[in-house]
């Protein structure tokens, strides 16, 4: 029986062997990821980067406002070109979002990288297409994936028609000196205006309406057309395969097995598996184990040539090494770097606890893997008296606050309370010197600005914000943008010829303070022109102005998470709502408890939450009055003692409830 059971173990070994190709045969079969190899290589052509020089080369990217369908038409592109199998109407959607967030919202939180092969003639062309994200939040996405192409296919929805993202990115594109394609998107919808928004685009971008192409990404209807336009229009990348290497790293993840992947454009030279890099910022040096092409998943391929952009796995460890804008060159022959660009800042910091203080390990883990992927967010552990230890995160925008949040939940399983966001300050000492304060706890109380104190003033950061509207809501745009400090309002029609009915647009241009923005401006601005509204900012700088520090105390103990930093205007509506929120949230206690809301030792809004009583007169039946008045007295008394020495400990309950939205 036993020789039996081997007979049939050779057979079953012989028939897999048969399916391998002949270069898997001299593989020692004990390496399992090395046969897995073979096997994806005998069903995978292999590709020659060496057939792709930089004229038959074309790196572009998508750029919009969003919800224009940027995503959409990556998988129309997609499957125009082969590279991933045209299935029935409606099944690749979104092939590039490939986190649940993304799919959840429908939207781009993380740009991805592609790359296509199409044949046009007799020549097979290399289009390297970089997704971006469309949210004003994710700008620094949109900047990094144009520092690697050559060109951008401005993308305008045909029944909205040119909104505030739509001109920010295209004034980042010119700056950076590519190429636009103007492409007017759903032209199929029953609401699409094509011939208005092409007269938009000429008025806004100087853009000639014949250039511009008409297509429906969903039917697929003119998008071979804006093929053409790439290879036609956008030049192809510049460099010499016998200059010393150079490579621009402009996109970074992280796998746990491998360590960092790297997203690097090769602007000269050529880089092969093995070759040992160094980095002109860290001058760390580095062993290629790894290289390839996205396809759209990644490819391994023998090498990467000029003008080619592609994944590159070196053994990089820690995601900090991995600068974005960095320059690598080959050990024993430096290049000159090629100019970087700004890091992201950090706009809005908010302070991330779990809501079982035993968990913080976790959520530090946890919070470490995820910010490995999302290079822009800022971490710090802090301690919070009230919710214990937690960390202090710094975000792009509230919606990237809000997506980091999502994605800690869905990933890790995490169940996180978030403070009330705040902007960094600026505080200028007396000494001639200033620091940056994102946390309330930090700011410096009233007397620290009394003379002789150590603050002498307060910066705020602004913003220079565009509002596109329509006509029919220019005053209640007007009206909020006053609510919340605006300063500077401009304005002017953004169409060609208007009409009596107010269907035109107008773009509005304010100075407003970032505190302002991160709190509901972007809801209201919705809710007030019925949705027809868009928004986009950019930083201004900082300007003074008079901000406060406010606290909130329970039964005259102050709780420092709950901590906020107000302008003087409107510290006595902001104190009142929060002291009617805590009202509602925090559990009565055996004795009365005093919610407060100061800013120094001014008290500008209180409410008192009365206490739990039992009735110590129940067991009494007749006899003299004063009687039950010992008993309510010997009570009153009790509750006096105990106020003084009672603690009043708000539950992570209550937190969650009075800080979420």
């Amino acid at each position: 029986m036993l020789q039996g059971w081997r007979q049939a173990c050779l057979k079953v070994f012989d028939r897999h062997q048969s399916y391998l190709p002949q270069a898997c045969h001299a593989r020692p079969w004990r390496s399992f990821s090395g046969s897995a190899i073979c096997w994806a290589a005998s069903n995978k052509k292999v590709i020659k980067m060496e057939d792709y020089p930089c004229e038959v080369i074309r790196n572009f990217s998508i750029i919009a406002h969003i919800d224009h369908g940027k995503s959409t038409l990556a998988d129309r592109l997609l499957e125009l070109t082969g590279t991933i199998t045209k299935q029935e109407r409606g099944t690749n959607q979104q092939v590039l979002d490939k986190l649940k967030v993304e799919r959840e919202r429908g939207i781009t939180v993380k740009a991805q990288t592609a790359s296509m092969f199409h044949d046009r003639g007799d020549t097979r062309f290399l289009l390297n297409l970089i997704d971006t994200p469309g949210h004003v939040d994710f700008s620094w996405e949109v900047a990094r994936s144009l520092a690697a192409c050559q060109g951008a296919l401005l993308l305008v929805d045909a029944s909205q028609g040119v909104q505030a993202q739509s001109i920010s990115v295209f004034h980042v594109a010119k700056e950076k000196g590519l190429t636009i394609i103007p492409v007017l998107n759903k032209i199929d919808l029953p609401a699409a205006q094509p011939e208005v928004v092409a007269k938009q685009m000429e008025a806004t971008f100087g853009i000639d309406p014949a250039d511009v192409i008409q297509i429906s990404a969903k039917t697929g209807k003119g998008v071979e057309q804006v093929l053409h336009a790439i290879i036609e229009r956008i030049p192809p990348p510049v460099g010499d395969p016998l200059d010393p290497l150079k490579a621009f790293l402009f996109d970074s993840s992280y796998d746990r097995y491998r360590g960092v992947i790297s997203l690097m454009s090769i602007q000269g030279g050529i880089l092969r598996k093995g070759d040992k890099i160094a980095s002109c910022f860290t001058r760390k040096k580095y062993e290629v184990t790894e290289l390839g092409i996205m396809h759209p998943e990644e490819v391994p391929t023998d090498c990467l040539r000029p003008g080619q952009v592609g994944f590159v796995a070196c053994s990089m460890k820690e995601s900090s090494e991995a600068h974005i804008g960095d320059t690598f060159y080959r050990v024993g022959h430096p290049v000159e770097p090629m100019p970087g660009f700004k890091p992201a800042k950090a706009m809005v910091y908010a302070g991330v606890y779990p809501v079982d203080s035993n968990d913080f390990l976790k959520l530090e883990e946890s919070i470490k893997r995820l910010s490995l992927t999302d290079r822009s967010v800022e971490v710090t552990r802090e301690t919070s008296s009230a919710l214990g230890q937690g960390c202090r995160l710094g975000f792009l925008g509230t919606l990237h606050m809000d997506v980091f949040r999502q994605r800690l939940e869905d990933e890790y399983n995490a169940d996180v309370i978030i403070t009330a966001p705040t902007v960094p300050y600026k505080v200028l000492h007396r000494n001639g010197k200033d620091s940056i304060v994102s946390n309330p706890t930090d700011f410096p109380e009233p007397a620290d600005f009394a003379s002789g104190g150590r603050a002498k003033a307060v910066q705020e950061p602004i913003v220079k914000a565009s509002i596109i509207v329509p006509e029919k809501y220019f005053s209640a745009m007007m009206e909020l943008v006053f609510e919340h400090r605006g300063t500077d309002l401009d304005w002017h029609p953004l169409d060609v010829s208007g009409d009596a009915s107010g269907d035109g647009r107008v773009l509005m241009s304010a100075t407003l303070p970032l505190a302002e923005i991160v709190t509901d401006f972007f809801d209201k601005l919705k809710s007030r022109s019925s949705g027809f509204a868009s928004f986009d900012y950019e930083d201004a700088g900082y300007q003074t102005s008079d901000m406060r520090k406010m606290t909130f105390l329970l039964n005259g103990k102050p709780v420092d998470a709950l901590a906020l930093i107000v302008h003087a205007d409107k510290a006595d509506a902001v104190g009142r709502h929060w002291v009617e929120k805590l009202f509602k949230v925090i559990p009565r206690q055996l004795f009365e408890i005093p919610i407060q809301a100061a800013i120094g030792g001014k008290i500008i809004a209180r409410r008192t939450l009365s206490a739990m009583r039992a009735d110590v007169t129940a067991g009494l039946y007749g006899g003299h009055y004063e009687r039950k008045l010992k008993h309510l007295q010997n009570q009153k008394e009790s509750k006096r003692k105990m106020k003084r020495v009672g603690q009043v400990d708000l539950p992570q309950e209550a937190f969650f409830d009075l800080l979420k939205k």
